[in-house]
């Protein structure tokens, strides 16, 4: 990656009105996708939550010694898009099962985590996951906890998908088929 591309990317803004959730469920291009393409979301910023280290960089937490999870920080327009709608998406856009990742990406760093940013947020997610676990056999894995610092990803991880689904295999095999699967392969992006 360029130096511009390794610096970090602007924190998201979340204006009057409007409200945000950190969501981890694997990698972060994965998730960024998913709602970039969402009417009533605002921005879907890729970062690191949940860790030690103050401001870290992609190569710190890939080597799982931090302790972050790659997240999304998801801004969206209530009165567009419920927090109901946003977590059925989460539900929906990997394993929440799955205990130690998301598919072939194995780790601390894709773990199935939803940070939640106040105590009325915590209550629609601890609902939202039981409503969620009656669609799984297994017990659901996906860990609630009280949002943290956030720390926007490089520049070069932000609109990943967009910027480069046709010149990396990851994007071809598991991003596509995901965005297929819940019918959002041929939405465009609305967040800018």
């Amino acid at each position: 990656m360029s130096d511009e591309l390794n610096k970090p990317a602007a924190m998201p803004i979340v204006a009057e009105g409007n409200e945000e959730i950190t969501l981890g469920a694997g990698c972060f291009w994965c998730i960024e996708a998913v709602y970039s393409r969402l009417d009533g979301v605002i921005s879907s910023t890729s970062g690191y939550m949940g860790g030690t280290r103050e401001n870290p960089k992609y190569e710190d937490v890939i080597q799982r010694n931090t302790g972050e999870v790659e997240v999304v920080k998801v801004v969206f327009d209530p009165e567009r898009i419920s927090l109901e709608d946003i977590l059925n998406w989460f539900w929906q856009l990997h394993n929440p099962t799955q205990v130690d990742g998301q598919g072939a990406d194995r780790g601390p760093q894709y773990l199935s985590t939803i940070f939640y940013h106040s105590a009325e947020q915590k209550l629609v997610v601890e609902n939202s996951k039981s409503e969620a676990q009656l669609q799984f056999e297994i017990p659901i894995a996906t860990q609630l906890k009280k949002g943290l610092s956030f720390y926007p990803a490089e520049i070069g991880h932000q609109d990943y998908y967009r910027l480069n689904k046709n010149k990396n295999p990851y994007c071809q095999a598991v991003i596509t088929p995901k965005l297929e699967k819940l019918k959002l392969e041929d939405k465009p992006n609305v967040v800018a």
